[in-house]
């Protein structure tokens, strides 16, 4: 998975030869996780069709305000267009296009998408060697970019004429590469490395019987997707679960028991600058683990248990450039219960749910957290989906590591 996944991508395409290479790069970014929107000048048709962009990206392909043959068809709304994006591309960026977009001159749908975006605006030009080395056309490079548009520059090669220069439009996965360099550059989490423990661990009774719980991992899971969203170098290292996870910028290790997961947490922690801990972790162990699989008896059988290594206390322990958050999932005296581990474990902040909430807890696609931090503010949250709950856990961290 890509920084891009996610994003909403408007690509506008000009009139230009190098048009053709558009289909790679909608599969590319759809390929990335991005969706796709496409729009066209008229005259851009003559090199691809609309059909094809529309079939790789899943959406309907627009090139005119309205169609002029049917009397039924809806306005296509460029300022709607424009607020969709995260970001627009304008590729291939011809000399027109170009100079138009310069002087603000509005004769077309690309136009005046263009002029009413409110998102970051990249462009590739693509021309003839001469057309690209003309003052004029240096010119408007250096307007547009004042403008705050991001120039992807052009490269040399064999141009249409049969002339070899500079003014070929770059290959669709640099253009995908240099977007995804520039949107990480911006990134609050750049730079930064993010260890985060997920799911129950299992303690084994015997090789087929474990002491277990009902964590599914999708917290966890989910602060790892938007802590790399953000830019971050992620480790996760989860216990059992059937979460799935692909993103370039996440590293995941896979853990069974409570002392597996201290070694690994251990052996990554030093080098980490936010910790975050919101694996179910088991209280108790077997303190012996049979070798052979226990028979059913009609006895009763007693299994002694011993307590796991505390994991959370011990990077609290060890804790320097860290910023060590934890999870306390309560069931009565939830806020006196989640302070008391705070301050005893030595943490910066601590992420409270409590079974009392309906829609908390193991299992659900939903969380209701209050956050606490080591000045003992209290922020509480309603009930969200844990992709959002992600979030939000995410931005009172950097409230304070950036304070």
């Amino acid at each position: 998975m890509s920084i891009l996944s996610g994003k909403k991508v408007l690509l506008a395409i000009s009139a230009g030869i190098a048009a053709y290479k558009t289909a790679s790069l909608v599969r590319l970014f759809i390929k990335s996780g991005a969706e796709v929107k496409v729009i066209m000048t008229p005259a851009s048709k003559d090199f691809i069709t609309p059909l094809t962009l529309s079939t790789l990206s899943k959406n309907p392909v627009f090139s005119t305000f309205y169609d002029k043959e049917d009397e039924n068809e809806l306005w296509n709304n460029h300022v709607d267009l424009g607020l969709w994006a995260d970001l627009m591309l304008v590729a291939p960026a011809t000399a027109n296009t170009m100079s138009k977009m310069a002087n603000g001159t509005c004769d077309n749908l690309v136009l005046a998408t263009y002029l009413s975006a409110k998102c970051p605006v990249y462009f590739a030009p693509a021309m003839d060697l001469d057309m690209y080395q003309h003052p004029s056309t240096k010119k408007t490079l250096d307007t547009l970019q004042r403008f705050g548009n991001l120039l992807i520059p052009a490269t040399s090669g064999e141009l249409a004429s049969g002339l070899v220069g500079e003014g070929r439009m770059a290959e669709p996965e640099d253009i995908v590469s240099f977007i995804e360099k520039e949107v990480h550059s911006k990134l609050p989490l750049r730079g930064k490395k993010v260890l985060i423990t997920a799911g129950p661990t299992y303690e084994a009774i015997d090789p087929v019987r474990f002491i277990g719980n009902h964590s599914s991992g999708k917290m966890g899971f989910e602060i790892a997707k938007t802590a790399a969203n953000l830019g971050a170098e992620v480790v996760l290292i989860s216990g059992p679960s059937n979460q799935q996870i692909q993103h370039s910028f996440i590293k995941r290790v896979d853990v069974t028991s409570a002392e597996e997961m201290y070694q690994e947490t251990h052996q990554y922690y030093k080098e980490s600058d936010i910790a975050i801990l919101s694996a179910a972790v088991a209280d108790y162990k077997p303190k012996n683990t049979a070798s052979h699989k226990i028979k059913k008896t009609a006895a009763a059988l007693d299994i002694t248990l011993a307590p796991t290594k505390d994991i959370l206390a011990s990077l609290g322990a060890l804790k320097k450039q860290q910023f060590l958050v934890g999870f306390a999932l309560e069931t009565n005296n939830e806020i006196e219960n989640a302070t008391k581990k705070l301050q005893r474990k030595n943490l910066d902040m601590i992420v409270l749910n409590s079974l009392q909430d309906a829609g908390a807890g193991f299992a659900t696609n939903t969380n209701k957290i209050t956050i606490i931090d080591s000045e003992m503010n209290q922020v509480p949250f309603d009930l969200k989906s844990k992709s959002e709950v992600a979030v939000d856990i995410l931005n009172e961290i950097l409230k304070r590591i950036d304070a």
